[in-house]
Protein backbone atom coordinates (compact mmCIF):
# COMPACT_ATOMS: atom_id res chain seq x y z
CA UNK A 1 0.00 0.00 0.00
CA UNK A 2 1.40 3.40 -0.97
CA UNK A 3 2.10 5.85 1.81
CA UNK A 4 1.27 9.52 1.48
CA UNK A 5 1.83 10.85 5.00
CA UNK A 6 5.11 12.77 4.89
CA UNK A 7 6.35 11.33 8.21
CA UNK A 8 5.70 7.76 7.06
CA UNK A 9 7.42 8.42 3.73
CA UNK A 10 10.35 10.09 5.49
CA UNK A 11 10.69 7.14 7.86
CA UNK A 12 10.62 4.60 5.02
CA UNK A 13 13.02 6.60 2.89
CA UNK A 14 15.45 7.05 5.77
CA UNK A 15 15.41 3.35 6.63
CA UNK A 16 15.84 2.29 3.01
CA UNK A 17 18.65 4.75 2.29
CA UNK A 18 20.61 3.71 5.39
CA UNK A 19 20.22 0.00 4.63
CA UNK A 20 21.21 0.42 0.98
CA UNK A 21 24.24 2.52 1.92
CA UNK A 22 25.36 -0.12 4.41
CA UNK A 23 24.88 -2.86 1.83
CA UNK A 24 27.22 -1.25 -0.72
CA UNK A 25 29.61 0.31 1.77
CA UNK A 26 31.18 -3.12 2.39
CA UNK A 27 33.15 -2.47 -0.82
CA UNK A 28 34.97 0.32 1.02
CA UNK A 29 36.50 -2.15 3.46
CA UNK A 30 38.93 -3.21 0.73
CA UNK A 31 40.55 0.24 0.74
CA UNK A 32 41.89 -0.05 4.28
CA UNK A 33 40.90 3.61 4.80
CA UNK A 34 38.41 4.58 7.51
CA UNK A 35 34.92 5.78 6.62
CA UNK A 36 35.52 9.38 7.86
CA UNK A 37 38.70 9.65 5.77
CA UNK A 38 36.95 8.20 2.72
CA UNK A 39 34.11 10.66 3.15
CA UNK A 40 36.48 13.64 3.23
CA UNK A 41 38.43 12.22 0.31
CA UNK A 42 35.19 11.82 -1.64
CA UNK A 43 34.28 15.48 -1.10
CA UNK A 44 37.68 16.52 -2.46
CA UNK A 45 37.64 14.03 -5.35
CA UNK A 46 34.21 14.91 -6.63
CA UNK A 47 33.95 18.50 -5.36
CA UNK A 48 37.46 19.79 -6.04
CA UNK A 49 40.16 21.37 -3.91
CA UNK A 50 39.06 23.47 -0.96
CA UNK A 51 40.18 25.03 2.28
CA UNK A 52 40.26 23.07 5.51
CA UNK A 53 37.36 25.08 6.92
CA UNK A 54 35.24 24.47 3.80
CA UNK A 55 35.98 20.76 3.97
CA UNK A 56 35.10 20.68 7.67
CA UNK A 57 31.79 22.43 6.94
CA UNK A 58 31.01 20.02 4.11
CA UNK A 59 31.67 17.06 6.41
CA UNK A 60 29.92 18.69 9.39
CA UNK A 61 32.89 18.32 11.74
CA UNK A 62 35.11 20.75 13.59
CA UNK A 63 38.20 22.22 11.97
CA UNK A 64 40.33 20.36 14.53
CA UNK A 65 38.78 17.02 13.58
CA UNK A 66 39.23 17.75 9.87
CA UNK A 67 42.81 18.86 10.45
CA UNK A 68 43.60 15.43 11.92
CA UNK A 69 41.83 13.62 9.06
CA UNK A 70 43.67 15.69 6.44
CA UNK A 71 47.01 15.08 8.16
CA UNK A 72 46.36 11.35 8.07
CA UNK A 73 45.26 11.47 4.42
CA UNK A 74 48.36 13.50 3.56
CA UNK A 75 50.63 11.00 5.33
CA UNK A 76 48.99 8.24 3.27
CA UNK A 77 49.67 10.18 0.06
CA UNK A 78 45.96 10.61 -0.71
CA UNK A 79 45.78 14.41 -0.44
CA UNK A 80 48.23 17.31 -0.67
CA UNK A 81 48.21 20.80 0.78
CA UNK A 82 48.88 23.63 -1.65
CA UNK A 83 49.21 27.36 -1.14
CA UNK A 84 46.00 29.20 -1.97
CA UNK A 85 46.61 31.37 -5.05
CA UNK A 86 44.08 33.95 -3.92
CA UNK A 87 45.09 34.07 -0.25
CA UNK A 88 48.81 33.60 0.35
CA UNK A 89 48.12 32.78 4.02
CA UNK A 90 45.61 30.09 3.09
CA UNK A 91 46.03 26.46 2.17
CA UNK A 92 43.94 24.39 -0.23
CA UNK A 93 43.54 20.66 0.20
CA UNK A 94 43.49 18.68 -3.03
CA UNK A 95 43.28 15.01 -3.87
CA UNK A 96 46.39 13.34 -5.29
CA UNK A 97 46.43 10.93 -8.23
CA UNK A 98 46.70 8.09 -5.70
CA UNK A 99 43.68 9.41 -3.78
CA UNK A 100 41.63 9.85 -6.95
CA UNK A 101 42.46 6.32 -8.10
CA UNK A 102 41.44 4.91 -4.71
CA UNK A 103 38.11 6.75 -4.84
CA UNK A 104 37.39 5.77 -8.44
CA UNK A 105 38.14 2.09 -7.75
CA UNK A 106 35.95 2.20 -4.64
CA UNK A 107 33.13 3.78 -6.63
CA UNK A 108 33.42 1.04 -9.25
CA UNK A 109 33.17 -1.65 -6.56
CA UNK A 110 30.14 0.01 -4.92
CA UNK A 111 28.39 0.44 -8.27
CA UNK A 112 29.11 -3.19 -9.20
CA UNK A 113 27.51 -4.36 -5.95
CA UNK A 114 24.50 -2.13 -6.52
CA UNK A 115 24.21 -3.16 -10.18
CA UNK A 116 24.20 -6.83 -9.15
CA UNK A 117 21.28 -6.17 -6.79
CA UNK A 118 19.42 -4.08 -9.36
CA UNK A 119 19.77 -6.85 -11.95
CA UNK A 120 17.56 -9.03 -9.73
CA UNK A 121 14.69 -6.56 -10.10
CA UNK A 122 12.25 -6.32 -12.95
CA UNK A 123 12.39 -3.52 -15.52
CA UNK A 124 9.43 -1.67 -13.97
CA UNK A 125 11.06 -1.65 -10.52
CA UNK A 126 14.37 -0.41 -11.98
CA UNK A 127 12.53 2.39 -13.81
CA UNK A 128 10.71 3.29 -10.61
CA UNK A 129 13.99 3.42 -8.70
CA UNK A 130 15.50 5.61 -11.42
CA UNK A 131 12.66 8.09 -10.99
CA UNK A 132 12.97 7.86 -7.20
CA UNK A 133 16.69 8.64 -7.48
CA UNK A 134 15.85 11.81 -9.43
CA UNK A 135 13.42 12.86 -6.71
CA UNK A 136 15.95 12.09 -3.97
CA UNK A 137 18.52 14.29 -5.72
CA UNK A 138 15.95 17.05 -5.92
CA UNK A 139 15.24 16.68 -2.20
CA UNK A 140 18.94 16.78 -1.36
CA UNK A 141 19.43 20.07 -3.19
CA UNK A 142 16.46 21.85 -1.61
CA UNK A 143 17.37 24.36 1.07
Amino acid sequence: MARSDSLEVATSLHRAAIRLLRAVRVADDETGVSAPKLSALSVLTFGGAMSLSSLARAEQVTAATMSKLVSDLEAEGLVAKRADREDRRGVRIEVTAKGRALMEEGRKRRLALLQKRLAKLGRDDRMLLDRAAEIMLKLSSDT
